[in-house]
């Protein structure tokens, strides 16, 4: 196969993108380590483009240096996929399940999962005739503080990790019932552990009520939670215990399921 030049400054960004993919696929046909000569050949590639680019995807820790040389698929990868492999199985489990809550209830039913200082909306099931002036959407992102289901997150985190998030944070209210000093969320969190649920009195939006009760894979590790949002005058308490069961539900689809 005829190699390619050298990458040049003037090279298209998406064609520098290309021959990283086809970099990717051939360490990806071998278990071991392969030498950067076999590589270009294999990808017809000039060895000193290869060089480059593979220098470039080990930085970002993508691609493994085992020894001078040579390379394989980094760690990188497996932390990335395993990362989508998890949020496509808990919505794929979660999306029936929702559907049939929010027809019982007639209120929004979201699902989210933590990222960083913050939970992002992954899927919901919700109609117009909700009241819902307000529904987040899918992607959409909020404070871990201001949520109920954030705080089902926070509460897994130890003393430590806590008082660096409010450090990051600043816990920043959104409202007058925003929690933003620090004691008064380890209260809040102590009583989310004692009862595995947690709500949002109007923390995030006034108007807006949710509870939330946790999500847990095969290793009854927290990996979403479950959420109702309704106009706080038609919140329903006793929507709570359909809630729970419905996350015990989808716990189960994923293997897990805590007590």
């Amino acid at each position: 196969m005829t190699k390619k030049e050298p990458i040049l400054p003037n090279v298209p960004a998406v064609q520098v993108i290309e021959r990283m993919f086809t970099l990717i696929d051939v360490l990806a046909s071998r278990e071991e380590a392969i030498s950067l000569k076999e590589i270009s050949d294999r990808a017809g590639l000039h060895p000193s483009t290869t060089h480059r680019i593979l220098n470039d995807l080990a930085t970002g820790r993508f691609v493994d240096r085992p020894q001078p040389g040579s390379y394989r698929l980094g760690m990188r990868l497996l932390e990335l996929g395993n990362l989508v492999k998890g949020r496509l199985n808990v919505r794929d489990a979660a999306v029936g399940p929702m559907r049939e809550l929010h027809k019982r209830i007639q209120q929004p039913v979201n699902l989210s999962m933590r990222q960083g200082d913050e939970i992002i909306y992954v899927e919901r099931a919700y109609s117009e005739r909700s009241g819902m002036q307000v529904v987040r959407a899918i992607g959409g992102r909020a404070p871990l503080h201001l949520t109920s289901v954030g705080k089902l997150f926070l509460a897994t985190d130890d003393a430590e990790r806590l008082r660096a998030y409010a450090l990051r944070t600043g816990l920043k209210g959104h409202t007058k019932n925003s929690i933003t000093e620090l004691d008064a969320l380890e209260r809040e969190l102590a009583k989310v552990r004692q009862s595995g649920q947690s709500s949002d009195n109007e923390e995030l939006e006034l108007g807006v009520r949710c509870m939330a009760a946790g999500i847990y894979d095969d290793q009854n590790k927290l990996v979403a939670g479950l959420s109702i949002s309704a106009p706080s005058s038609r919140m329903e308490d006793h929507w709570l215990a359909q809630l729970k069961e419905t996350a015990r539900q989808i716990s189960q689809t994923l293997g897990g399921g805590k007590p």
